[in-house]
């Protein structure tokens, strides 16, 4: 019997892992750099804390709506080329086969392939075939409003309560550096998570987000030791 070749490919993922990662990496990043800023600025732990919780919140409820909006203006978008394409189906549909015919020759088939694609395509779903093939929309990639609102403010919140948690265990004395070290460990660890996720490399996966979380920290810390005020 001949084994049939099965490929796993990680492409499905790309919808909710971007907005998993983007969630994630924000609520440990502007938390721990909150608390890093205020802590920074010599503020009692309970205005630190505070300001960490408020950060949290704030912060999931505004992820969620900036997904929202964002992947609802694409998804109008979307909707908007979908029907352009069932009028110009339905008034000109020869023309459409002439377009869809000329994406695959430009993809590498002769002419008389290209036509005969074309045409077994479109008798099975026209607007399918436009879509992909032209639009670009696929299964994989088309907008889902709710569900990157819903993955970003709960990864958001998930990552943002680490560096508070720190926050709230670390002696005063030590807690810029604690919070500093333990988020820069929590932002590696995302990163390397991500990238074992999507198939990337682990190691530049954890790199790139550690050293802008670095840096963000660092800036706030210098602020808010420059100043002497919560930031």
């Amino acid at each position: 019997m001949r084994n049939v070749h099965r490929e796993r490919h990680r492409s499905f993922r790309i919808g909710w892992l971007r907005a998993a990662v983007l969630g994630a990496n924000d609520g440990i990043l502007s938390t721990a750099s909150l608390i890093v800023g205020v802590a920074a600025a010599s503020a009692p732990t309970s205005a630190v804390l505070t300001a960490g919780i408020a950060g949290l919140v704030a912060g999931s409820m505004s992820m969620a709506a900036g997904e929202y909006v964002s992947v609802s203006s694409q998804r109008d978008t979307e909707n908007a080329d979908l029907t352009r394409e069932r009028i110009e189906l339905a008034t000109d549909i020869e023309s459409e086969h002439v377009e869809l015919a000329g994406i695959y020759v430009r993809r590498g088939l002769d002419a008389k392939l290209a036509r005969q694609v074309a045409d077994q395509l479109m008798a099975k779903d026209a607007l399918g075939a436009h879509a992909r093939d032209e639009l670009g929309i696929s299964e994989i990639n088309t907008a889902r409003p709710v569900q990157a609102a819903l993955t970003s403010a709960a990864t958001f919140a998930s990552g943002s309560a680490l560096p508070l948690l720190v926050a709230a265990i670390a002696p005063r004395t030590a807690m810029v550096w604690s919070v500093g070290i333990a988020s820069l460990v929590f932002l590696a660890l995302l990163g390397a998570i991500a990238a074992r996720t999507g198939g990337a490399s682990i190691a530049k996966g954890a790199w790139r987000i550690t050293f802008w979380g670095a840096l963000a920290m660092a800036v706030t810390a210098g602020v808010g030791a420059l100043f002497g005020t919560a930031v």
